[in-house]
């Protein structure tokens, strides 16, 4: 079972690099993109191993394509566990999606069938990716704009299954329940009643954007208040959790993301009207 971590912490983006390392900023971790850190020397490096002196760090992943019939990419899993022996990342994590076949990359998280064969094919994976990593992985339920049918299981079914199968733990993104959830109809609360508990780690919230018909999971705006409602909802029913904020475009000042992270320490403390 992976070790939890209660606390609250940030994506770390370029812009806020000085920040974290001229001060001693209130956060209890940081999140990065492995694949940004994934080479032997440099710059890059250099300064995630001074953050890494500073904060705890956790690595989140992009390209595994943990969903790949074709199974992994051997180079990508050993260029991995060679930034995990070098950093001690509190947590590994990627996303239930898959991005290549054939030695092509779409360079986006792709939807899965939720059918047993899927199930198959990701549980060897993930199998695959730890033992070469020597730790259990974090998941992350992927945000999603077409559903494949017919279906053997709903995502948190799924999500349930792979756990018991593989041994991982949950990344639960709040953001990519609730945009889920709008695009194909189903009740956010019912996933969140229903995925495992226990197997849940690490949260991430979002915000989204509107499309021209579905919602998008754009990372470019604050946290909802439809996120900070489920995000109230569900962490009652969880242990300790690591809990961060995700900002991918549009990244505003530091100080913005730490007022969001305020709310969440209040939520956690206090309730949901600490996000009123």
């Amino acid at each position: 079972m992976i070790p939890s971590f209660p606390g609250f912490g940030l994506g770390l983006r370029k812009q806020h690099y000085a920040d974290f390392l001229d001060d001693r900023i209130d956060v209890d971790f940081l999140e990065v993109i492995s694949e940004n850190f994934m080479i032997d020397g440099g710059r890059p490096r250099r300064i995630l191993r001074d953050i890494r002196a500073r904060y705890p760090v956790a690595l989140h992943g992009v390209s595994m394509s943990i969903g790949s019939a074709d199974g992994l990419d051997g180079t990508y899993l050993a260029r991995l566990r060679a930034l995990v022996d070098d950093i001690e990342p509190l947590f590994v994590s990627d996303h239930l999606s898959w991005s290549r076949i054939e030695g092509f990359s779409s360079h986006d998280l792709l939807p899965l069938p939720y059918t047993q064969e899927a199930l198959d094919i990701v549980s060897a994976n993930i199998d695959r990716a730890q033992n070469a990593l020597g730790r259990a992985m974090l998941i992350e339920n992927p945000s999603t704009y077409i559903d494949f049918t017919p279906a053997d299981m709903t995502e948190w079914q799924f999500l349930d299954a792979l756990c018991a199968r593989t041994g991982c733990g949950l990344l639960l993104d709040v953001n990519n329940v609730f945009v889920s959830a709008s695009n194909h109809g189903f009740d956010p609360i019912a996933y969140l009643d229903a995925v495992p508990h226990d197997r849940v780690r690490q949260i991430h919230l979002a915000g989204h954007s509107q499309g021209e018909r579905l919602l998008i999971d754009t990372h470019d705006q604050p946290v909802p208040l439809s996120v900070w409602h489920l995000y109230a909802h569900v962490l009652p029913k969880l242990g300790p959790v690591a809990t961060m904020i995700e900002r991918d475009d549009a990244i505003p000042p530091l100080a913005d993301l730490m007022a969001e992270l305020a709310i969440a320490r209040g939520i956690a403390a206090g309730g949901m009207e600490k996000a009123a």
